[in-house]
């Protein structure tokens, strides 16, 4: 079980739209509400180890049909794959319905810090399946909605990670996860160091409508 010592305000802030240094109201919140939102969060994430099959016209990890070019690329070289469903739990939903009744501001910031949480997540259980899980190389974490990667391959990815009765993690018709805070991600395994693709905001069929980028926000440094 993950369990976050501290959620990084500074994540948060950019996740708030904020350039460079946070102003005293914005400190003021994170600093308020980080203790409320790490209390209240249940981070859990379940993840499957498979075989890359690959066919002329098909890519295929764990029994999950995987369509689109970049990921083709992004799985380069790799024999095999991890898997990964992750969320911090419906509370995080909760506590961003609550806030916002009473104070637009502070739900604002329960929000970003809940979204820098469940990247701290992410990290956290990719660290913890690799000390199980033999790599001598491994790509970062690409998800439905990168690229060319179709985002209804969510639902697929949690059906084969049984993610619903394990970690509480659904999806609904249009493909967005519930609870709100959660990520699926394929990570190649690979012998070699892998070949390098775009990443992050690079990668994203909505970079240029993204309003988290145009405030200047960045998923990664990359």
């Amino acid at each position: 079980m993950i369990k976050l010592s501290e959620i990084s305000r500074e994540e948060a802030a950019r996740y708030m739209g904020v350039r460079g240094v946070p102003d005293e109201n914005v400190t003021r919140l994170l600093d308020k509400y980080e203790p409320i939102v790490r209390e209240n969060l249940r981070p859990a994430y379940v993840y499957r180890q498979g075989n890359v099959e690959r066919t002329e016209n098909e890519l295929k990890i764990c029994g999950v049909s995987l369509l689109g070019n970049d990921i083709r690329r992004h799985l380069e070289g790799c024999e095999r794959a991890i898997i990964l469903g992750a969320t911090v739990s419906s509370e995080a939903d909760k506590l961003i319905r609550q806030t916002s009744v009473t104070d637009m501001a502070a739900a604002l910031a329960v929000d970003a810090l809940c979204s820098a949480a469940i990247e701290q997540v992410c990290n956290a259980a990719e660290e913890e399946i690799f000390t199980a899980v033999d790599a001598a190389y491994r790509t970062w974490r690409f998800s439905p909605g990168y690229g060319d990667l179709p985002i209804s391959h969510q639902k697929e990815l949690l059906f084969a990670l049984n993610a619903q009765r394990r970690i509480g993690l659904t999806v609904t018709d249009s493909f967005l996860l519930i609870p709100s805070k959660s990520v699926t991600a394929i990570i190649g395994i690979c012998d070699f160091a892998p070949v390098h693709t775009p990443q992050g905001c690079k990668a994203c069929r909505m970079r240029e409508n993204c309003a988290f980028r145009k405030s200047g926000g960045r998923v990664c440094s990359s």
